[in-house]
């Protein structure tokens, strides 16, 4: 992924077909060969735990599900540890191992570790921690993917002005690579290069000079010898985006290529609005839910479906979880998001590998524990089974309004709805709640009592079961509309604008002029992007509009903000912007 844990605009993407049944069995008994019991060459070790080689290209593929990335990491330069991550240990692949995951894919960026002239030697050093990383985690018994990361844009990119060069330089550092693991188990596979791009060229260009890397990238690896001969290889698509213009020409190649090792790779990170929240993308809605099942329906039929194993080498949200900032995207959003992908990639037949930056993201390296650890819960639900969800984990409740009953729709998913809980305690249907066909309501006599003394927030937590899957919470929220007060600021430090939330909370921001067109940096929605033009603070019972959203707005002309919030209420606000300046006033 071409990111750190500061997100740039840009988009990005087990086994529930046939072979799913038979995850078990290879995990289980598999076919062991000579290359499964080979030591890793490193410090003479061997493995703690044999990886079973399953029978097919297919079935590795299908064994190695779940998968996790190791962002953030060997792929952060100039070093291991620049991004924030810490060196990985034995006791980070362990608690991997603990939590499930079958794989782990472990980008790598090279530039900074290679000279920049022929013969582009690789920093013995360098490589020596890469293949002790790899060596762990092969020890704990987990099949690892390891690649060409940042260099895709860094100077591969430059292949159509300077073609022989990045040629020679791509080529000498796959030849490096694969000598270094030539002897290294079959658990052990290459990925030719990662969301690879090219530097002003058409889209037809870009994908033979895709093709041409691919097809170099295959046969250096194959003339090392040693278990690299047979060593199973991923090809991506142009950027690794699931597209039918991208995914066909991969295909296609594949197939022409008669050898049977081979598996294609692309990304997934959802529908881009959604992902980041801009452009009023605030909830899984059809629009997303359409983008996500196109896209699996794409991968079983252009590669599944015609024997190519489909690894999903990066999956997840860009915009989410970032526990550094204040939450992009709604929660409840993001579980009905990881559910869904996680069924519909089991359907289509693709691997998943989720991609985590580090500690600020899903799990924590020093703790070895999840973020989120009912995020986590959901999506290692999602690899087996489906859960029921709903169309929001939110019920608002009015302060300054009289309790009335209030009504969700439940989404089953396969599953059958069971009831509805609060702790322990089973609420009871009929007095606390009526269901009608998938309308859950809950009652104005059980919704004052779970409001209390209906305190700003959320008051009470209930859960709704179902027959599989994880719990769908529900959080009582008492609120009133929002009140926002004039402030002052300038370009530099941006708007601090003092808020008082009562207990709502922000889903977006929309900015125009007065003749109704956009205001803000990002020009082509009047929605602008959370956290990057806006952002709430809680805490400080302030709004803030960043320097990057008042640079662009013009001078002297009045910008009319609407907060939306997700209770429904809206805040109207006016900001003016006169040289380096900034006033803002309640509407």
């Amino acid at each position: 992924m071409q990111r750190t844990q500061h997100l740039t605009g840009r988009r990005s993407r087990g086994p529930g077909r046939l072979l799913g049944l038979l995850l078990a069995l290879v995990t289980m008994i598999g076919v062991t060969s000579t290359a499964a019991l080979a030591a890793p060459a490193h410090k003479g070790s061997l493995p703690t735990r044999i990886t079973p080689l399953a029978a097919s290209p297919a079935d590795t593929v299908a064994a190695m599900q779940p998968s996790w990335n190791l962002g953030n990491t060997f792929d952060a330069f100039p070093d291991v540890t620049s991004w924030g991550n810490s060196v990985p240990t034995k006791a980070l692949f362990d608690a991997i191992r603990a939590q499930g995951y079958r794989s782990v894919r472990i980008p790598v960026t090279w530039t900074d570790h290679q000279s920049t002239t022929a013969p582009y030697t690789i920093d013995a050093e360098w490589m020596a921690s890469v293949k002790n990383a790899v060596n762990l985690a092969l020890a704990d018994g987990l099949y690892v993917v390891i690649n060409v990361h940042h260099d895709s844009w860094q100077w591969i990119a430059d292949m159509p002005t300077n073609h022989d060069g990045v040629l020679t330089r791509f080529k000498a550092t796959w030849t490096q690579i694969a000598a270094t693991f030539r002897n290294s188990p079959q658990t052990l596979l290459f990925e030719g290069n990662n969301e690879p791009q090219f530097n002003n060229t058409t889209e037809a260009q870009g994908i033979q000079y895709n093709a041409e890397l691919n097809s170099a990238f295959r046969t250096v690896v194959r003339q090392s010898g040693g278990n690299n001969a047979t060593r199973l290889l991923f090809l991506p698509t142009l950027g690794c985006t699931p597209s039918q213009a991208r995914m066909d020409p991969l295909a296609g190649q594949i197939k022409s290529m008669n050898d049977p090792n081979l598996a294609a790779t692309v990304h997934y990170y959802g529908y881009f609005p959604f992902s980041v929240n801009v452009a009023g993308g605030t909830r899984y809605d059809a629009t997303s839910q359409q983008d996500m099942t196109d896209t699996f329906t794409r991968i079983r039929t252009i590669f599944v479906s015609q024997g190519i194993p489909t690894y999903l080498g990066e999956y997840g949200l860009l915009g989410y979880p970032d526990n550094n900032h204040p939450s992009r995207i709604e929660r409840g959003e993001v579980l009905k998001y990881y559910e869904e992908l996680g069924y519909y990639a089991r359907t289509a037949g693709a691997t998943t590998a989720l991609w985590d930056g580090g500690s600020w993201n899903y799990f924590n390296r020093t703790t070895l524990k999840w973020s989120d650890p009912a995020l986590f819960a959901a999506i290692k639900s999602s690899w087996t089974t489906r859960s029921g969800t709903a169309s929001s984990d939110q019920i608002f409740l009015a302060k300054s309004s009289a309790i009335t009953a209030k009504t969700l729709t439940l989404n089953p998913n396969g599953t059958t709805f069971r009831g509805l809980w609060q702790g322990n305690t089973r609420l009871v249907q009929g007095r606390d709640y009526t269901v009608s066909g998938n309308q859950l309501t809950l009652t104005a006599s059980a919704l004052t009592r779970l409001a209390g003394n209906r305190a700003y927030g959320t008051n009470a937590t209930i859960q709704a079961r179902f027959s599989a899957g994880v719990p769908w919470n529900l959080y009582v929220i008492t609120y009133d509309r929002p009140v926002l007060s004039g402030a002052s600021g300038d370009t530099s430090g941006g708007l601090s604008i003092p808020t008082q939330f009562r207990g709502d909370q922000l889903a977006t921001m929309e900015s125009k002029y007065a003749d109704g067109s956009v205001a803000g940096n990002t020009a082509w929605t009047p929605y602008q992007a959370f956290n990057d033009a806006f952002s709430p603070d809680y805490s400080g019972n302030a709004l803030t509009l960043t320097p990057t959203y008042l640079n662009a707005l013009k001078d002297g002309a009045q910008a009319t903000l609407t907060f939306h919030f997700w209770s429904g209420a809206t805040v109207t606000y006016r900001v003016t912007k006169n040289g380096d300046s900034v006033t803002g006033t309640v509407a």
